[in-house]
């Protein structure tokens, strides 16, 4: 059985019932300049109880697919933020 991904992030939107985006953030050295920047993505995370707010930070662990675009969902609520 193959690994299972982790990804921890903040959640930037409630996307619909049961559906939270996740904006994931890495830093990566720049091939040429050699300066750590910063890289973006944004994920889908099935949220089955439907309690995260935006501004909350979150793990979602990889999962068969919900739909289309959502393979994620969540494992726990590591901080609650100040939502909007």
């Amino acid at each position: 059985m193959a690994l299972k991904r982790e990804i921890k992030g903040t959640v930037v939107k409630r996307a619909g019932e049961k559906t939270i985006t996740v904006l994931v953030e890495r830093k990566v050295i720049h091939p040429r300049y050699h300066k750590i920047v910063k890289r973006f993505k944004k994920y889908l995370v099935h949220d089955e109880s439907n309690d995260v707010n935006v501004g909350d930070t979150v793990i979602a662990i990889e999962c068969r697919p919900m739909s289309k675009t959502k393979t994620f969902r969540l494992k726990e609520i590591t901080a609650r933020g100040v939502g909007a």
